[in-house]
């Protein structure tokens, strides 16, 4: 094939794709609707395509890039004197990386046992897979049912010898709002155990703004190590985050090195050996392009066009906003026992050109969360809220006339006996197929899927997620070409 031809058969690969610009795709990604940022990023991206940031020794650059970007972000978010970082692929991995440092601190001061990770319901799901990959338990924190905020005094209760990391959000991915930092960092100061901020979402865009209330960054008394992607509002290309710790103890108690095998040595900060600079390059180069003035602009932009939108959402019968959203996430939840049904209402903005993440329920000692609808809003969609509302508008209407989505009772009741560790592949495939989703093929309206796995026993509705998942990565075999 020519290179004209790759290209083009690749560009034709995204026809189903949901759209990366334009602001319609209120997840996933984060389009800040320049195009000259798009432009210098994906100039530097290319420039540092072939280097690889595995030795910074043999690529200083990378080192500069680094310590560049590290800096800039303890500046923003109140490191001290004694602050270091690293970077890493993305929020994930930063999130790992600061359980896998505070399980390591745990064991060195001769935690005994196995180790405990306490989380708000609403931390992000990274830290679960971290306690599942690095083996600690998981202590769940319930949240105000109404502000979704984490329980603090929940907190002190379970604080115990064997609690390696206190978790909270600013903001919590779920809901948008900001979890009371400052009460839970004390808590966890005065046992003596480390407490790490999620501001993956948030930590480039709450310090640009006037109304935060209150603080949450590394300058709280009690915060250890806090984590905040720049492929979010720092506007970079995917995939490039920040993790920063209070100490320089803490960063190498996730670094790894040996010198125990006949190859050279290695000492890798992150989980990866390889490590892409591109995306490294690019982040530098747009918070070169844009410095704290541009930032301040688009984070700015981006939450002028949220208050609007939960403005505007007030008005529309039927929905409502859940609770207090203190920068750019808004969560859109059923309004009184005769609202708008929120699965539904994500097909019907689907319909209309929008994706709006939906959430399930969630049950929790003191009162359960509601389903809701995700909203993500970025620079791109400041200048599209009131199409947004005239098409929400438009939609709660019609998803009022739909019947509920019902999980079909036999197959619920059904699913109550399975064991899912014991399910073959060939078996989570034939329930698939019952489920109405065989050979992973989607139906067009989600809402009776989205219900289906919302009834479902979590164990079980785990495991039919990740069969889907592997129904979609089934190759297909390519033909020998002669």
């Amino acid at each position: 094939m020519s290179p004209q031809d790759v290209l083009t058969e690749l560009t034709a690969l995204q026809a189903g794709d949901v759209p990366t610009h334009g602001g319609a795709t209120m997840a996933y990604v984060y389009d800040s609707g320049r195009v000259d940022i798009e432009e210098l990023a994906a100039a530097a991206q290319a420039a540092f395509q072939w280097t690889n940031a595995l030795d910074p020794t043999a690529f200083p650059s990378v080192a500069r890039i680094e310590n560049d970007l590290v800096g800039a972000a303890l500046a923003l978010l109140g490191g001290g004197p004694t602050a270091v970082g690293s970077l890493t692929s993305g929020g994930t991995e930063s999130c790992l990386l600061a359980v896998l440092a505070a399980r390591e601190r745990w064991r060195a001061n001769g935690g005994a046992g196995r180790p405990r990770l306490l989380l708000p319901v609403t931390a992000h799901a990274a830290f679960r897979k971290a306690a599942h990959l690095f083996d600690l338990e998981v202590v769940d924190v319930p949240v105000d049912p109404v502000t979704c905020r984490a329980d603090v005094a929940a907190v002190g209760d379970r604080l115990d010898e064997r609690t390696a990391l206190v978790v909270v959000s600013a903001p919590s991915y779920p809901h948008g709002v900001l979890d009371p930092v400052g009460e839970v960092a004390a808590l966890a100061a005065a046992a003596g155990v480390p407490c790490h901020v999620d501001a993956c979402i948030g930590g480039w865009i709450l310090p640009f703004l006037d109304d935060v209330p209150e603080p949450f960054d590394l300058s709280v008394p009690g915060v250890t190590s806090l984590s905040v992607d720049l492929h979010k509002y720092g506007y970079a290309p995917k995939g490039v985050s920040v993790l920063l710790a209070a100490t320089p103890e803490l960063r190498q108690a996730h670094w790894f090195s040996t010198a125990g095998w006949p190859g050279y040595p290695v000492v890798n900060p992150t989980l990866a050996g390889t490590r892409p600079a591109g995306a490294m390059a690019a982040a530098w180069a747009v918070h070169r392009l844009l410095g704290t003035d541009g930032y301040r602009e688009l984070a700015g932009q981006a939450h002028e066009a949220t208050l609007a939108l939960v403005r505007g959402i007030a008005d529309i019968p039927g929905i409502r906003v859940v609770g207090q959203p203190v920068a750019t996430l808004v969560a859109v939840a059923e309004d009184g026992a005769d609202g708008v049904d929120v699965l539904n209402l994500a097909d019907e903005m689907t319909a209309r050109g929008w994706l709006l993440q939906p959430q399930p329920p969630f049950a929790q000692p003191g009162g359960d969360l509601p389903a809701t609808l995700h909203l993500t809003v970025t620079g791109a969609t400041a200048g599209r809220v009131p199409a947004l509302l005239a098409d929400l508008t438009a939609a709660a209407r019609a998803a009022a006339a739909l019947p509920r989505p019902v999980a079909d009772p036999e197959l619920v009741a059904a699913a109550a006996t399975i064991d899912p560790a014991t399910l073959t592949v060939a078996e989570v495939d034939a329930l698939l197929e019952v489920a109405g989703v065989g050979g992973g093929r989607l139906p067009e309206r989600m809402a009776p899927v989205h219900a289906l796995v919302a009834a479902l026993p979590r164990p079980v509705a785990e495991r039919l997620l990740s069969g889907v998942l592997d129904l979609v990565y089934r190759p297909a075999v390519e033909p020998t070409r002669p």
